[in-house]
């Protein structure tokens, strides 16, 4: 009998399985091809082989990426996202994981954005706590940075961690593959990685881990910064400072192939009680939180805080969000449908906005509140005076308390 061919690429078939356990519970849109995750599951066992077969014989050529326009998460405006096939995002999880290892002992202790363990939170938590120590921060704003990250210096970083040859040749040819628009054109690339693919957050946080973490910690230990893949802020302790060490970012940039957006790119003097004058900037916006100034309560004490809160831009897309769900218009809804259907939407934005200064984001929860009003008049003809139902409300709040997620902070429609 003559004996298998061996593969060039010795790529373990459980890494493949476990890559699909992870792309099923991140769930996702379909691609190019236009099959979603049942259809995929349907026929598991032959699609996972025909992925590690391919992978392992290093005959696997990513599909085109399909591109959509989705809002963007903290404020208004759209931003282009790439949604892979099923299949190609099983292959790019199965890289990612084996990168993760080698990647995770070596990246920066303030870098937070896709890393197991670390989280949004952890880094606006570690801003304000440096807000507190030093005057000045860098509102930092590296343009489209997905868009514009050179390809010859993301395989160096990667070549700088690992000398797998299987993870090489797919991650240069992942960065090769078209993007697909809305109407089947193929746009071909010459630079950058799609957001939204699953090897994307490792490309960039190594890209920038060499780019500016490292590079940063060199040339100014004295300033400490926090990182969430391109989101950045750079803590000074004079504004002269501050405006040496951005000039320095400005030409660190150029050099690895990317650009400090001049405009965006602010200096920010973090006033409270304790600092007074005039400044240009005294606020910036980090993960969809505000820093300012901003009244507070510790101790028995009132005292003026620079702290953060959910910004204005992020709570006018939630307003707006709000406004395009319609949700008086779901009459078809009972009460408990009605519950199931808000209240993923409603804790997720208390989960992660309310983490800060809660209070803030009390209006847009009130009205939740009021679209349910103007939801139970449309439902309840009884209902529709103000009279009956402040009586119906009182009595659901005293039956069932925790029916709403939005009722854990605020209780009224008005």
């Amino acid at each position: 009998m003559p004996k298998l061919k061996e593969k060039p690429f010795a790529i373990p078939k459980l890494l493949v399985w476990e890559a699909w356990r992870q792309v099923k519970a991140n769930k996702g849109a379909p691609g190019v091809d236009g099959q979603d995750l049942e259809a995929f599951e349907a026929d598991l066992a032959d699609n996972l082989y025909k992925i590690w077969n391919r992978m392992s014989s290093g005959s696997y050529f990513p599909p085109p990426v399909r591109t959509v326009e989705i809002p963007k998460p903290h404020g208004p405006g759209t931003r282009m996202l790439g949604v892979p096939t099923i299949a190609d995002r099983v292959a790019q999880t199965a890289a990612a994981m084996s990168l993760e290892p080698l990647v995770e002992p070596r990246f920066h202790p303030d870098s937070y954005g896709y890393r197991p363990g670390r989280s949004a939170h952890d880094a606006v938590g570690v801003c304000r706590q440096r807000c507190w120590r030093y005057d000045w921060a860098i509102d930092l704003d590296v343009q489209k940075f997905f868009d514009t990250v050179p390809w010859d210096l993301v395989v160096r970083a990667v070549q700088a961690v690992t000398d797998c040859r299987w993870v090489l040749l797919y991650v240069k040819r992942w960065l090769r593959a078209p993007l697909q628009g809305p109407d089947g054109t193929l746009v071909q690339r010459d630079k950058g990685t799609p957001q939204g693919s699953a090897i994307s957050p490792v490309l960039a946080n190594l890209f920038l881990h060499y780019a500016f973490d490292t590079w940063m910690t060199r040339k100014f230990p004295g300033c400490p910064f926090e990182r969430y893949a391109d989101d950045i802020v750079v803590h000074c302790k004079s504004g002269r400072q501050a405006e040496y060490v951005r000039a320095a970012i400005a030409t660190r940039m150029k050099e690895v192939g990317v650009r400090v957006h001049p405009d965006k790119t602010r200096i920010v003097y973090c006033k409270d009680g304790r600092r007074s004058g005039e400044h240009e900037y005294t606020s910036f916006t980090f993960l969809g939180f505000t820093f300012r100034a901003r009244g507070a309560r510790s101790k028995g004490r009132n005292f003026t805080g620079f702290l953060p809160a959910m910004s204005t831009e992020a709570l006018k897309a939630k307003n707006d969000r709000l406004r395009r769900m319609r949700i008086h218009r779901r009459t078809d809804l009972t009460l408990d449908d009605l519950a199931d259907w808000l209240n993923p939407i409603v804790a997720g934005w208390m989960n992660y906005y309310g983490r800060f200064y809660r209070t803030v984001m009390n209006p847009l929860l009130r009205r939740v509140n009021t679209y349910m009003k103007r939801w139970a008049g449309r439902k309840f003809k009884r209902l529709r005076t103000l009279k009956r139902f402040t009586r119906w409300w009182a009595g659901l709040l005293e039956r069932e308390p925790g029916l709403f997620a939005q009722w854990r902070a605020v209780r009224s429609f008005y």
